[in-house]
């Protein structure tokens, strides 16, 4: 039988290889969009990511509530994808999250394999490589560590990483607090809607249901950064994604037509709008399509937290209230787990068709 574990790309990265296997080289068509990331994030002209300031989500002062509120909304209509600053998650919070995350991936690759899943028996949860599952055969220039955070009930402790020690807590109390922002985050984008603000949270299953996955992206330095991706261009099946990074630019954004560079804001959270709110807004709110890229000089961490409904329970499809003759449901009921397979199937035939 082949093994189709992909070897650790931290393993390649350091093995001293000058060029990168064919696996993980993109399209003639794709090498074309793929530049200099520093250079890309320097760029002052052409649309800019939105930073949004939370500051006044909660503000006794009408106006100033009302005008924060408007500009969230606005950038989850136009963009689907912005930073977040004056969060209510503390600064030294997010450090702690970060050290950990770095911690971990420092280690030597044979202590990681010690988490190691298994996707061919469906554990995704632990430390990764992705498989060439898809036509193509295409690998991405990253390793991983997955697992969910919240409900805290039905995290398995076991794959959680022992070292650092600080690992556990610091994770722990991020999830719990990064939970109270997905509840006021869904009760503006519901108000927006003009629903009750409870609506869209209980939609995607509410306090017991939605699940908080984390994955830390571990992006090694690649000596043909012009020919590899980090992540290829996708868009989020989640609800919302939340990602932390260690101030390496990488993430890009296809916006009206171009790549735009997303900047290193400092102490923001990025806040992606997923599939599932597209779905239920029936395309109001703004799924973006997204990548990362690679460089030869640092390497890159991101900590992205997926918010996902329940895979079975619950019937994914535009609600009712945004739904009308002239705007008619663009999306046809599918459960999460439906969802997925339909976007895997649909990537898949592409690929046969090219």
């Amino acid at each position: 039988m082949v093994n189709s574990v992909a070897p650790r790309v931290e393993s390649l990265a350091t093995s001293g290889i000058q060029s990168i296997p064919k696996e993980y080289v993109r399209t003639k068509e794709e090498q074309t969009s793929i530049t200099n990331i520093f250079e890309e994030e320097k760029k002052e002209e052409g649309p800019q990511v939105p930073t949004i300031d939370l500051k006044e989500i909660d503000s006794e002062d009408i106006k100033l509530r009302e005008k924060c509120r408007e500009e969230l909304k606005k950038a989850a209509m136009d963009w689907g994808v912005m930073h977040l600053v004056n969060h209510g998650i503390s600064d030294e919070l997010l450090e702690r999250v970060k050290k950990a995350g770095e911690v971990f991936f420092q280690q030597p690759v044979e202590e990681k394999e010690k988490y190691a899943n298994d996707q061919e028996t469906g554990k995704i949860a632990g430390y990764g490589s992705k498989l060439a599952n898809n036509a193509s055969g295409q690998l991405e220039w990253e390793d991983y560590f997955f697992h969910l955070v919240f409900p805290e009930e039905k995290r398995d402790m076991s794959i959680w990483p022992k070292t650092p020690s600080d690992y556990t807590e610091a994770t722990s109390e991020y999830a719990k607090q990064l939970r109270i922002l997905v509840t006021k985050i869904l009760s503006i984008l519901s108000i927006g809607l003009g629903l009750e603000e409870g609506r869209l949270e209980q939609e995607v299953g509410g306090m017991e249901e939605l699940l908080l996955q984390m994955k830390i992206n571990y992006y090694p330095k690649c000596p043909q950064p012009e020919l590899a991706l980090g992540v290829e261009a996708h868009t989020d099946v989640s609800a919302l994604t939340f990602i932390l990074h260690n101030m390496v630019p990488g993430l890009q954004l296809f916006y009206q037509g171009k790549w735009v560079t997303a900047k290193c804001v400092p102490n923001s959270i990025i806040m992606h709008i997923g599939d599932t709110i597209e779905i239920l807004s029936n395309g109001k709110y703004k799924s973006i399509l997204h990548r990362g890229l690679v460089n030869k000089d640092k390497v890159r961490i991101s900590w992205a937290v997926f918010c996902e409904p329940p895979k079975e329970k619950i019937i994914l499809k535009p609600v009712l209230e945004v739904v009308s003759e002239e705007e008619p449901a663009l999306f046809p009921p599918r459960t999460f787990a439906q969802h997925i397979q339909h976007k895997l199937f649909r990537k898949t035939q592409e690929e046969f068709k090219n």
